[in-house]
């Protein structure tokens, strides 16, 4: 063993001390354009890489969450690209769900291949969702698909001008501003474009995503974020930060609950707070880096980034449990 090589004794992990925060360095840096930790991604990778299989990892992904997102919830607000309203409306559905997801997780999907099972499904939906997202042509013209066209056209403008291969297609100018609340309907003024989501469905869809969040690790912004977009047809600028958001909370409630639960038999929920922090460290950099980088990257791209990668990965879960 060299002296670069840690052993965690919570986990039991033995790896270099550089390669947990540089791969969640790299995976944040993508993921958080639209509004991910990149914890579900993080999840398989402590399972199939370093072999954590235990029930405590989803613990531990809480832990990552709660180091990592600031820095990127920091850069949209900085920006004005916090949708309030429904950073508060997910938290709240959210925030009781991951309560629920510890029972289901500890309690009925002990054992890692059903687990992985688990969370072969759940990458498939979420992967599911992007590509019909990426694919599919909306009949109906809505203000998302106007911002679209808007920023590839600033985009263009701009590159012209400056004869720079990447140029912003977001002004600084277009901010987030709330029009009105209440418990029917939100609505909210982006770029001069107008968008609203139901209240009780938004709150819906983010409890039953908080207990798939609590037991997976993740929080539910990766659920949450494609279904912003594809079903509430919410343009990614302005649900990336309030979805961070809410997944930072639910996560802070997630791995405390993870860490003051008592264990069930021989089994230990208890997270690995020095190798969740250390994952961390490297997402803390990785999404500020890509909240900032947000503007300057096609939406197109990530979205086909992350549909491969999931969709290869929940087919793999899938597949090794039967």
């Amino acid at each position: 063993m060299d002296f670069l090589t840690v052993v965690f004794p919570i986990s039991g992990v033995q790896t270099n001390i550089f390669l947990p925060p540089l791969v969640a360095m790299v995976i944040s840096f993508f993921t958080s354009m639209g509004g991910i930790s990149g914890a579900f991604l993080l999840l398989p990778f402590q399972m199939s890489v370093l072999n954590y299989t235990a029930p405590s990892v989803s613990g531990t992904n809480h832990v990552f969450n709660i180091v990592a997102i600031p820095s990127g919830v920091y850069r949209f607000i900085k920006e004005g690209r916090m949708a309030w309203p429904l950073t508060w409306v997910v938290v709240a559905g959210t925030l009781p769900g991951v309560f629920l997801g510890y029972y289901i997780r500890v309690f009925y999907l002990p054992e890692p291949g059903t687990f992985k099972f688990f969370v072969g499904c759940v990458l498939l939906y979420i992967g599911i969702r992007l590509l019909k997202d990426l694919l599919g042509s909306p009949k109906v013209k809505t203000g998302a698909s106007s911002i679209e066209k808007r920023f590839k056209t600033r985009a263009d403008e701009i590159r012209k001008a400056q004869c720079a291969k990447i140029a912003s297609g977001i002004p600084a100018e277009a901010v987030v501003k709330t029009i009105s609340t209440n418990l029917k309907k939100i609505e909210y003024e982006f770029w001069g474009e107008c968008f609203s989501f139901s209240t009780p469905g938004m709150f819906f869809l983010a409890l039953v995503v908080g207990i798939i969040g609590g037991a997976y690790g993740i929080g539910g912004g990766s659920i949450i974020a494609p279904f912003c977009v594809t079903v509430f047809r919410l343009p990614v600028y302005t649900i990336a930060g309030a979805a961070l958001m809410g997944t930072f909370i639910t996560s802070v409630a997630g791995g405390i609950f993870f860490s003051v639960m008592p264990s069930v038999g021989e089994m230990s929920a208890m997270p690995d707070w020095p190798l969740g922090i250390l994952f961390g460290l490297g997402g803390f950099v990785g999404m500020y880096l890509g909240a900032r980088a947000q503007k300057f990257i096609p939406q197109k791209f990530i979205k086909a980034m992350l549909s491969v990668i999931i969709v290869f990965l929940a087919g793999k879960y899938i597949v090794q449990y039967f």
